[in-house]
């Protein structure tokens, strides 16, 4: 039985290497990426430059399909969210902000996400497995001709750019599913498909430092880390892997990113807090530790209003607090922004998408049983506290 391929799944090199094994020539295969990425196209007779002896080749050995789309709501501030069907009981959910001058859309990378944060809804859920390179490059290509089907726009490169920026910020953790999310990369970046910039290319991580150099050197695009405490007793509680690789290493592997970045600098992300992590002094920690450190690490902070779900047990930081957090930080020099809540009303915002995942890793199971056990030895049990210095 000829196996069929999904042409989501290839990259630029990839499609020329596919089209020779059909005996075509390689520009075939840049003709081919533009009627896939640029007009997207998923009938291959409507591919109407290509010979008609590859589109029948084509027909029986190849197909061209993006996650199917199970739910699409619009929030009242014109946040987008779908959620996809990937396989197996497995869904994921893409959400495109709009923006006056740019549309951004939040991807992602795993169904579940096995870094477990304690202040993301993803990581409660569970992990179940990585997404395909089609099933990455599917959101985008989904995502932006339905929206250009939206507002009536026509596709290929005369249309009206709707996605100016990708963040790889939604299910998962991008570095755990490197070689897929690198090929994704590559064809967001091809002039012959998105033709997008590597500074409006995002891949946020919680830290995996060595898929961070791995980065540096194969698709470095602008980086976000995930920071969210100001020292490693307190990071090691809300991002398990601080415990395999703590701050000192984390900041040494931003400065090396650096060095091949397409930005002079790091976003660094910080989820707001109530009682744990936005006092003055952790904004003063912050400071010492890209300032003052070995070597100074050139970075702005995105302070994220935390988005309360049940099972976390966390409060959002309130206004005053957050603002006077920032203004610590902007008092030392440091670019500070907060990021503006958007799609609250149909859970899409940071730290929300929760999608369904058929867990692997049984965090449900986990947590219930933990539950039990604070009721029996108190709330306590369990807990990772920060210890004073």
């Amino acid at each position: 039985m000829t196996e069929i391929t999904n042409l989501l799944d290839l990259d630029p090199a990839q499609l020329i290497a596919y089209c020779g094994e059909l005996g075509e020539k390689p520009f075939r295969a840049k003709q081919l990426q533009r009627w896939i990425h640029q007009f997207g196209a998923s009938d291959f007779d409507s591919m109407t430059d290509l010979a008609k002896s590859l589109r029948d080749k084509l027909k029986t050995h190849a197909r061209i399909s993006a996650p199917a789309v199970i739910s699409d709501h619009t929030s009242s501030d014109g946040t987008r969210k779908w959620l996809l069907d990937v396989g197996q009981g497995n869904a994921v959910e893409t959400v495109f902000i709009p923006e006056e001058n740019r549309g951004t859309l939040c991807i992602s990378t795993q169904a579940g996400c096995a870094v477990n944060c304690r202040f993301c809804s993803t990581g409660k859920q569970g992990f179940n497995r990585n997404l395909s390179v089609g099933e990455i490059i599917g959101q985008l290509w989904m995502a932006e001709f339905e929206l250009r089907r939206t507002k009536g726009i026509e596709p290929g490169p005369k249309g009206e750019r709707q996605i100016t920026n990708v963040v790889m910020m939604g299910m998962g953790e991008p570095l755990l599913n490197f070689e897929p999310t690198v090929t994704a990369l590559k064809l967001m970046l091809d002039d012959n498909a998105y033709g997008l910039s590597r500074r409006r290319v995002t891949v946020s991580t919680s830290g995996v430092v060595p898929m961070m150099d791995k980065l540096s050197q194969e698709c470095p695009v602008a980086l976000a880390v995930s920071v969210h405490a100001s020292n490693d007793a307190l990071r090691d509680g809300l991002v398990p892997l601080n415990k395999k690789y703590p701050l000192s290493e984390l900041m040494a592997a931003c400065r090396r990113y650096l060095e091949f970045a397409p930005r002079d600098f790091v976003t660094f992300e910080y989820c707001m807090l109530d009682g744990v992590n936005d006092t003055d002094e952790h904004a003063r920690q912050l400071i010492d530790l890209v300032l003052h450190g070995p070597e100074p690490v050139p970075c702005k902070f995105n302070l994220i209003p935390f988005n309360p779900f049940p099972e976390s047990g966390l409060k959002r930081s309130n206004n005053a607090r957050i603002k006077a957090f920032a203004q610590i930080l902007m008092d030392a020099g440091i670019v500070t922004t907060i990021r503006k809540t958007r799609g609250d009303d149909i859970d899409a915002a940071c730290g929300q998408l929760a999608g369904e995942v058929q867990d692997r890793t049984r965090v449900q199971e986990r947590m219930q049983k933990m539950a039990e056990y604070q009721k029996k030895f108190g709330e306590n049990f369990g807990r990772i506290v920060e210890v004073p210095r």
